[in-house]
This record gives C-alpha cells, structure tokens and sequence, in this order.
C-alpha cells in the first residue's frame, strides 16, 4: 500500500501545463529523485503533496496519519526565534509550552541567584507538558539540534545559509517523520555536510521524495529516479546513472517516432491540397485522418530545448596571474590564511574546497590584489578582466527588468565582437521574449541563476571568479555550463559543494586542512580525497611550488653552495632564452587568429596550436630552472 499517491493532478500557470494528467505513487522505504527543467513544476508538485500547495484538478491522497515533513529551498523562518523555538515551533502541539519550558530551563542554568521560583515554575510547565503528551517533544528537539550541531540559543536572523538550511532539516527530522520531501537540500551545505547528510538518510530508512541538482548525492540515494517532462511524471527505476542511458535512448526513439508522425502528416497535406478531380475522389477516411494528425500535432508539446551559452575570454592576461609567497591573513586573532604560497598561470582552472565560513573569499581576495596580506609578499599578474559570479545573486535588483539587468540603457550587447539584441540574447539562456520585460523578483531561484549567469557572460572577461553557480540549476544546464568552462580559455577560480561538477571543471585544488592553513592539490575532488586519505599525501608538484620550495630554503642553502661556472652561464643565458619563447608564442598566436590558418585538409592551425602547447610547456621549465638557479646563487652583493 503506497504512502501517499497524485491522481490526475492538473496544474497550469498561464498558458502553460505543469502538470497534465500526472500520476505517481511513493512506497515505504523507496527514496524517489524527482528530476526535471527549471521551471518545469518540481517544487510546486512538492509543496502540492506536502500540502502546501493547491492544484487545479486531480487528488493528492496520504495514508491515514502519517507523519510527513517537507523541507522547501528556502524555508520561513522568523528571525528573532531561537534555534529551540524554531525547531519546536514545526512540531505542532504544546509549542508555546515547550519554548517556554526551554527558556525557563536555560534561565535556570545561568541564574546565580534564588533558584526557587524558577524551578516553580519549570516543575509547573513539564506538568502541563506531561498532560499533554508533548513532554517527548522537547527531548526530539533537543536531540535533532545536537545532531545537526547547532547552539539551541542562537537567534535565526544571526545564522548563515548552512546553517539555516540545517535548521530546516533538524526542524523536519524532530517530528520523527515516515515520510521526507526535500527540495534542492544539498543548496548552502559545505562538502563535509553533505556527506553526513547522505549518510544520515541512507541510515534512517525514510521514504524520501527529494529534488536536488547534485549528481553524486543523486546516485547516492535514489532507488528511483521519477522525471517532469512537458507535465508527465516518469518513472526510472535504479540509479541516476542507470536513467541518463535509458533517457538518451527514449528521446532518440521519440525523435524518429515524431519525424515519422510529420512526414505523414506533409503527406497528407499534400494530397489534400490537390486539384479539384482529386477533392472530388477523396477518401473520407483520409479527410478525417487529416483531422486527426492536425489535432495530435497541435497538442504535442515541444521539448525546451538547451540554453546556448557562450563566453568571450577577451583580451588574454599575462602569462602570470598571482604569486603568493608566505602569505599571511588574520581577523580579530583568528588566523583565515597562514603562510600560504602559490603560483597562479593563465588558464588554470582551480577549485577551493572548504567548509563554511573557512575563508575561501577571503583568500580569493588576497589572491586577486583586493585584500592586503598581514604578512607575506603578492605578485599579481597585468591585463586582468575580472567577473564575479555571486551565490547570494546581491547583483540582481529585484525590481529591475531582465532587459535591464542584462543591458542597462541599451537594447543590445556584444558577444565575441558582434551585436546582439538582448531579446534574443535572454532567449539563449531560455528567457521567452515576453519575460524580457518581467521584473526579477518574478523568478524561481534556477531562472535567477540563469539570468546572472546570462549577466556575467554579457561581458569579457579573462579572470572568472564563480561562486556557487551550480544552486537550483537544472542538470542539463549544469552539464552545458561544465563544457563551456573546460573550453573557457581564460582562468578560472570556482567555489563549488557539487562534487561531480569541481571534478568535471578544474585542474588543480586548493583546500582547507585547518587553522588557516591550505593545501594544494593537482586535480579536482576525488583527487583530493584520494590524497588527503593517503598517509603522505601527494602536494602539487607544479613548477610553481617547485619553485616555493626551493625560494624557501635559499637562504639556507646560500651559505654552502655556490654556482658552477656552468651554471652561471646557463643563468645567464636564461632570459634570453625566455624571451625569444615568449616572442614566438605571441607571432604564433597571432597567426593561429587567422581563418586562413586552419582552412585546408592538412591546416596549419593545427601545427601551431602543437607548438603552442610545447612552448608553454618548455617555458614553465625554463622558468622553475631559472628561479632554482637564483635562489642557489643567493640575493647579489652590493
């Protein structure tokens, strides 16, 4: 017997059906990933079934008492609630009782003074609560909050995104539900939180309907993958993996399914546009046929299809981007960045890992010239075009238009040197052209990622600073946006949870390991997992830390050693050396910017983008060798 079923459930916004007819069922102990487009109706079918939302037509049926607890994107919360209030505030009965009761109970553990009418009063309130029935409450209350690690007297309004988003899961899970609907719960929680999440609702046998755009935790838990297409409901069974392949199949065969149903229907057209003899001849099965297929095609509705995405690199930057040497930051005593060193190159494509409030932005900042070091020497890089991409949206004005947003004061921006009208250009990040006139505010959080993503590629940039873009996006896009930045020429920073999405994008790692201090790993996540578990873990061996370590022990080393009149030679014909690569870097790339280049069937673009590569190559040696040499030979006399 399922624990909850949509029969016939209809739902439209508009002209536009999100649910037609839909149908599903949630069994005891299955955990169902419901997937679909943004904008597509998950989180409306959520709140529907939760019994928060309303549909047009059709049931929403719950098997006689269940326990149900619903988690949306962004819960309500009143900020002056403590942490206690607000998870008991989701438990129904006796919830002035039991804030009370804690109030009393914390007042009592802090009074120094006469304790007597306090504990009056408490012995009053757990009678009450006793008669109630409720008195278990408070202790589930207490118990999700300690699970979930948060101060029971912390006010809302004082708490970060994290740990509102675990507020709202300790809320849901105090009421001991039997059924879980979750949407996009992975949203704000740092890596280490969603691995113990994950753990924790594979352990706690829940039935879960849950909504989320992060593929490893999909994999993870769903036993059933449940899709929102065109307003149906689809059922997978097995993992996200196992879907993708079974999905790819279906629309290859509804693809040739529906060329077939237009080529008859051509046909048809065809024959009864004919000359008089033949209207006088025709069948009436065909006339009535006719009806039929012109019926079917205008109620077949279209696939959305992809957002085109496209991002112009502008004017490359210098081959260096920053140089950090011992850099050192603290706030108020508390060490944020201690002695920390790297050598950041164009084109490098580097994720930060950390949990929340660890620093990442605040080492983004030293990294990019906006934040002065306590301590420690920063070398930035020349010709730098630097965009943000903020998670918190703080760039958006909700009243504004998106015409506005994207282009203010002008109908038309310029992508890659040509003009083109933001109309069409909201229409690439799938924007109909009657929304361009739409104010913010009438977003969902996936389109308002959309729109801000549509803003930061509106403009060239050389250095991408991406902070959480993948929140509420859905897959497809996800993956789209993955592909345009493995082929971004520029560099990159990118501050991620999704694990699938640093793993497919960046080629290097920079990660938190404690007290201010940070590692650097080649690779993305699973890279570093594999290394930070390993008993020596394997720090990135790049040219540049090569070259960090050897700066750090020259003045050691200066005393003893001195350079051979090889080596001195080989110093001194270094620069030249370097500056003869970097002048045919530059003709050959100049070159590889005409078409001519790669016209033909053995094109010389090809050759150059090789020779390309094998300078890049030869110069990150000849650098690392050139620093070793001066660090050997020690600061000069004089």
């Amino acid at each position: 017997m399922p624990l909850l079923s949509l029969t016939q459930a209809c739902l439209a916004y508009g002209h536009v059906a999100l649910l037609d007819h839909a149908e599903f069922l949630l069994d005891a102990s299955e955990r169902v990933a419901l997937i679909g487009r943004n904008g597509s109706g998950k989180s409306s079918l959520l709140a529907a079934l939760a019994g928060e939302g309303s549909l047009d037509d059709g049931q929403v049926w719950r098997q006689p008492g269940l326990r149900l607890a619903y988690v949306p994107q962004e819960p309500p919360f009143t900020p002056e609630q403590s942490v206690f209030e607000a998870v008991v505030a989701g438990m129904g009965a006796a919830t002035r009782l039991l804030a009370e009761w804690h109030q009393v109970s914390h007042q009592l553990s802090e009074s120094s003074g006469d304790h007597e009418a306090l504990l009056a009063k408490l012995n009053l309130l757990q009678e009450e609560l006793e008669s109630l029935g409720a008195w278990s409450a408070a202790r589930q209350a207490e118990r999700a909050i300690q699970r979930f690690d948060l101060d029971p007297e912390a006010r809302v309004g004082s708490l970060s995104g994290g740990q509102k988003k675990r507020l709202a899961l300790a809320q849901a899970l105090a009421t001991e539900p039997e059924v879980l609907l979750l949407d996009e719960p992975t949203n704000h929680l740092d890596l280490g939180a969603i691995e113990w999440l994950e753990n924790l609702l594979l352990e706690s046998g829940i039935s879960l309907l849950f909504i989320t755009h992060d593929r490893r935790f999909l994999d993870r838990l769903a036993t059933r993958i449940v899709e929102l297409d065109r307003g149906r409901l689809t059922s997978f069974p097995g993992t996200f993996t196992a879907y993708q392949e079974r999905k790819a199949q279906m629309l290859q065969d509804e693809a040739l399914e529906q060329a077939r149903f237009d080529k008859l229907l051509a046909q048809e057209e065809i024959w009864i546009r004919k000359g008089v003899e033949a209207r006088r001849t025709r069948a009436v099965f065909r006339v009535q046929r006719l009806d039929q297929l012109r019926r079917e095609r205008a109620a077949r509705r279209e696939r959305m299809g992809q957002a085109r995405l496209s991002l112009d690199a502008g004017e490359k930057s210098g081959q260096l981007v920053a140089e950090l040497h011992g850099v050192s930051k603290s706030f108020s005593a508390k060490p944020v960045v201690r002695d920390f060193s790297t050598r950041i190159l164009r084109g490098d494509k580097i994720g930060l890992i950390g949990p929340n409030g660890a620093g990442k932005t605040t080492l983004l900042r030293l990294i990019l010239g906006e934040l002065e070091p306590d301590a420690g020497q920063l070398r930035l890089g020349t010709r730098q075009e630097v965009a943000y991409f903020d998670q918190f949206r703080t760039a958006l004005d909700p009243e504004a238009t998106l015409a506005e947003v994207i282009s203010p004061g002008s109908d038309y921006v310029e992508i890659n040197g040509e003009r083109k009208h933001v109309i069409g250009y909201l229409e690439d990040f799938l924007f109909a052209p009657a929304r361009a006139r739409s104010p913010v505010k009438s977003l969902s959080g996936g389109e308002r990622n959309r729109l801000l993503l549509a803003r930061l590629f509106a403009r060239p940039a050389n250095v991408l600073v991406l902070d959480e873009p993948t929140n509420d996006l859905d897959i497809e896009t996800l993956e789209l946006l993955e592909q345009l930045l493995q082929d971004y020429s520029g560099t990159l920073f990118l501050v991620s949870h999704d694990r699938a999405f640093l793993d497919n994008v960046v080629t290097q790692t920079i990660a938190y390991e404690g007290e201010g201090r940070w590692g650097e790993y080649v690779g993305g996540y699973e890279d570093w997992q594999r290394m930070r578990k390993s008993a020596a873990p394997a720090i990135i061996t790049s040219a540049s830390s090569k070259a960090d370590s050897e700066k750090r022990a020259a003045p050691v080393r200066a005393k003893t050693e001195k350079l051979s009149w090889k080596e001195q030679k080989e110093l001194e014909s270094l620069p030249d050396h370097i500056s003869a690569l970097e002048t045919e870097q530059a003709a050959l790339a100049a070159r590889l910017e005409d078409p001519a280049s790669h016209a033909g069937p053995a094109a010389e673009g090809t050759r150059i983008a090789a020779r390309l590569g094998e300078i890049e190559a030869e110069l990150l040696v000849l650098l690392e060798r050139w620093e070793q040499l001066e660090a050997k030979a020690g600061p000069p006399k004089g």
